[in-house]
């Protein structure tokens, strides 16, 4: 993207193809990011009606969830390279087509594997269509306020998707069917497909460049190997065959797949060069450690309210809610506090909410009370992640060339996912590590749990660390 932008681009936003609502674009990048992120919780609450109705095994049941997860962080690199190759309005479409005709095979299934191979589908859909959001929003508003403004609105959007998961699952179950749980993203997803065609009339085409097939394979299958090894660790053991071989072989193919894009690539899938900018390279990286971070409040928490305090799943949502509003609500203000203070500020205010808060709940035990030792700190650890999440997103992505905007994307929310996959299944054996033998009482998980949050507050103080080698404005 050049400096030399037209008075009228300047005011705005937009900066790319023909003269397109810049409010329109927005709200398709955040529609998709929202039902993106829903699904990825929506389906939880809905487990045990879709058991009754489809027999499935007690370790098959996990696959309606995991399926979805694991081809969505898998083929997210792949995502944003097609919206690169072959263009954002194609991409995007083909991921909602995909996602909404794998919803509607999933809310008419008759079997247990025809809904895990639904929810597969699913996710390769979310992989296309997750990038390409970014991608919009990158090329589509100007350096500085107005996309400081789209990422905070994205960021919402997601959070928003996260909140109304177990909400809307619930209802849906209750109200209809668990398969409405489904069903629901087929209309929402035809409304897309149509807002896209007008929203995106002027969205770069792509490029005639083939794909880059050896780093989509090896990257592909690594990045799914080694999630598929680590969503294993807690419950079997880090050198168990079913972790340790999928695990080894992630790491060998995903060697490969940097060796290949390095020496034999002609046009590689991830180009090398875009590492050895800065902003990618500090933000890609600090989002690996961000996914690890944000895990612990959203996950942890859920089971503090549940296992020690003894909350339903529904109270436990409600109890989240705070923080969820409060996350939303900074992200947004933190549109406008990026032009003004630059992106090493926001980080280092952020991992101070992380280390304050997760010091605070890691004191909370059987005797805690939500007001006065949960609510407070989840507030805390709740605001620093609006503040660091569209931060670091907008300094991993600031940087890219406009034809790399997809890749670079899908390579920062590869490392969010990555991030969040890894950092749940080493906080869980951690957790389950410090659980007295045996005990599965309140006390005993109040341990595990105030472990957890006392390693994810040393993992931002090196977040926080780390924030100095970030550009401090996002063009610097």
């Amino acid at each position: 993207m050049t400096t030399q932008m037209s008075a009228a681009t300047r005011a705005t936003g937009q900066v790319t193809g023909r003269t397109r609502p810049a409010w329109l674009v927005l709200a398709l990048a955040c529609a998709c990011q929202f039902m993106v992120i829903l699904d990825s919780s929506i389906v939880n609450v809905a487990l045990p009606s879709i058991d009754r109705d489809l027999g499935f095994s007690s370790a098959g049941l996990a696959w309606v969830v995991n399926g979805y997860l694991l081809t969505f962080a898998g083929f997210m690199l792949l995502g944003g390279r097609a919206a690169d190759l072959f263009g954002q309005r194609r991409t995007l479409t083909a991921g909602l087509v995909l996602f909404s005709a794998s919803s509607l095979v999933g809310g008419l299934a008759t079997g247990a594997g025809v809904l895990v191979g639904a929810r597969v589908a699913q996710g390769v859909g979310a992989a296309l269509l997750a990038p390409a959001t970014l991608a919009v929003i990158n090329t589509g508003f100007a350096e500085g306020r107005a996309r400081a403004r789209a990422f905070g609105a994205w960021s919402a959007a997601g959070g928003v998707g996260g909140m109304a998961g177990a909400v809307a699952g619930g209802a849906l179950t209750t109200g209809l069917s668990w398969r409405w749980v489904f069903l629901i993203n087929v209309p929402i997803g035809a409304v897309l497909v149509a807002v896209a065609a007008t929203a995106l009339s002027g969205a770069r085409a792509g490029r005639r460049e083939p794909l880059d097939l050896a780093g989509a394979v090896t990257g592909t299958a690594g990045l799914a190997a080694l999630i598929y090894g680590v969503m294993h660790g807690a419950d079997h053991g880090w050198t168990s065959p079913p972790v340790a071989g999928p695990v080894g072989a992630g790491i060998v193919l995903l060697a490969a797949f940097a060796l290949v894009e390095a020496r034999f690539a002609t046009r590689p899938m991830t180009p090398p060069r875009l590492l050895r900018i800065r902003g990618v390279a500090v933000g890609t990286g600090m989002l690996l450690l961000f996914g690890g971070i944000a895990i612990a409040m959203w996950y942890f928490s859920s089971l503090f309210l549940q296992n020690v305090l003894g909350y339903g799943p529904l109270r436990a949502g409600l109890g989240q809610t705070p923080a969820a509003v409060t996350f939303m609500l900074v992200a947004r203000c933190a549109a406008g506090l990026l032009p003004r203070f630059g992106v090493r500020p926001l980080v280092l205010a952020g991992g101070a909410g992380f280390v304050a808060g997760f010091g605070w709940l890691s004191t909370a035990g059987v005797h805690t009370s939500y007001l006065a030792g949960v609510l407070g700190p989840t507030l805390l650890v709740a605001a620093g992640i609006g503040l660091v999440f569209p931060t670091l997103m907008a300094a991993a992505t600031a940087d890219a060339p406009g034809g790399d905007a997809g890749t670079v994307g899908g390579l920062a929310q590869t490392a969010q996912q990555v991030g969040g996959s890894v950092g749940l299944a080493v906080l869980a054996t951690a957790a389950g590590a410090a659980t007295p033998a045996g005990r599965s009482t309140a006390a005993a998980f109040a341990t595990g749990y105030d472990r957890v949050f006392l390693i994810a507050a040393g993992l931002a103080v090196v977040l926080a660390a780390v924030g100095f080698a970030l550009p401090r404005h996002a063009r610097d």
